[in-house]
């Protein structure tokens, strides 16, 4: 079973969550604080976490620096609705997607759905044991394994398959609906900046190429390309 780790302050919330979760399949365990959470993500126990930005101690966004630090634990963020400034500083430290609070567990689940599956090999890399290989780039999607210019690339999970559709059709425009699709495992929402976000991330990594281009151009109105040298 799928062990969900909850931290949030909310402790009447979180009940309801775990109660909804192990509905569904999971098994869930509920902490109450920033410190706790860190702890409790960085102990192996757990499969993914499920983030509160707001909570006493330290707040979910320290906590997620912290768990960054030294895990690549796939994490949900909650968010106050309508609050760009931790959503974004959030996906920047790492997170792997966030979810607008008030949310209802039925959505909860799905987005922790689509971000496990994200771990899990896609179908063109269980039929295939070959990596994809463009410019010093080389992903092996099957193990989540990435390499830039011969040395090992730290991606999130979301940056990685991120990565992995652009690179499936390098030097063509991918639409952001359709990296929203395959790299997210969801439907692009209006308003959603999350994949310029994660790109913004992965082109930090990347850097520029010989003639100071980014990696990972963007077209306006149309998408993301990345460069195929």
């Amino acid at each position: 079973m799928t062990r969900v780790l909850l931290v949030d302050d909310d402790a009447e919330l979180s009940a309801m969550l775990a109660e909804y979760l192990e509905q569904e399949g999971f098994t869930a365990h509920a902490v109450y604080d920033g410190e706790a959470g860190v702890a409790e993500a960085l102990s192996g126990r757990y499969d993914i976490a499920v983030l509160d930005v707001m909570m006493p101690r330290i707040n979910g966004v320290e906590a997620l620096r912290r768990i960054r630090a030294t895990s690549r634990l796939p994490v949900l963020m909650l968010t106050a609705r309508g609050d760009d400034i931790d959503r974004i500083l959030g996906l920047e430290l790492g997170a792997d997607d966030y979810v607008p609070k008030p949310c209802t567990p039925r959505e909860l689940v799905a987005r922790l759905r689509a971000i496990l599956r994200r771990g899990l090999p896609t179908e063109s890399a269980q039929s295939s044991s070959d990596s994809i290989c463009v410019g010093p780039l080389q992903l092996w999607p099957a193990r989540l394994i990435a390499h830039w210019q011969d040395e090992p690339l730290m991606l999130t999970g979301s940056e990685f398959r991120l990565l992995e559709v652009l690179a499936r059709q390098a030097g063509t425009v991918v639409s952001k609906a359709a990296l929203c699709d395959g790299g997210l495992g969801r439907p692009l929402a209006r308003f959603d900046r999350s994949i310029d976000v994660h790109i913004s991330s992965i082109r930090q990594k990347l850097g520029t190429t010989a003639d100071g281009r980014p990696w990972i151009q963007t077209v306006r109105g149309q998408g993301y390309l990345l460069v195929k040298e």
